[in-house]
């Protein structure tokens, strides 16, 4: 009997060491912090925007300073829209919502020091459907709430990704006006 519990734990162990090389293998790492491009950076948002505090944070982690001054910051990010909507997708035989798509568009550009467009206008469309149920009113609001701020992460997430991709474009700017 010692020996299967032994055998067992062996067996589990080992597949779970397995399980690690391959993670490690595959190339598998946790995202880190986003590499951007400058020093400071200013935030075109409302002081209670939910996207701003959290992009704000991001930035911040990653080791660059967010600035309430323009003219202090190397990077500025203009917001050119932010919205969310709610479409009906699908209704029953009775003519009743069954599901819903929820969006979320967000059009921001980024321009330098100086004024020159780093990231042109650029729009990022964020979509997830939801079931609903009249029976479930309270759950199905929880639910599409929780549904936005995971939408609002991944959008900050993606602000970020550009945001680092556009790091030739403001090294390049800066090698130019050194010389």
């Amino acid at each position: 009997m010692h020996a299967q519990v032994l055998t067992k734990r062996f067996s589990q162990w080992l597949l779970m060491a397995a399980a690690a090389l391959i993670l490690t293998a595959c190339g598998f790492h946790l995202r880190g912090a986003a590499d951007l491009p400058f020093k400071t950076i200013y935030l075109g948002f409302g002081p209670n925007s939910p996207v701003g505090v959290e992009l704000k944070r991001n930035i911040e982690a990653s080791g660059a300073k967010v600035v309430s001054d323009q003219k202090e910051a190397e990077a500025n990010l203009k917001v050119l829209a932010d919205t969310r909507d709610r479409q009906v997708l699908t209704l029953n035989t009775n003519g009743r919502v069954r599901e819903y798509a929820l969006f979320q568009r967000f059009t921001f550009s980024v321009t330098d020091a100086k004024g020159v467009v780093v990231i042109p206008p650029t729009a990022i469309t964020l979509r997830r459907v939801i079931t609903y149920d009249e029976n479930q009113e309270l759950a199905k609001q929880a639910e599409e709430a929780l549904l936005y701020r995971d939408m609002q992460s991944d959008l900050v997430q993606q602000i970020l990704r550009r945001l680092s991709a556009s790091k030739s474009a403001i090294s390049t700017e800066k090698a130019e006006s050194d010389s």
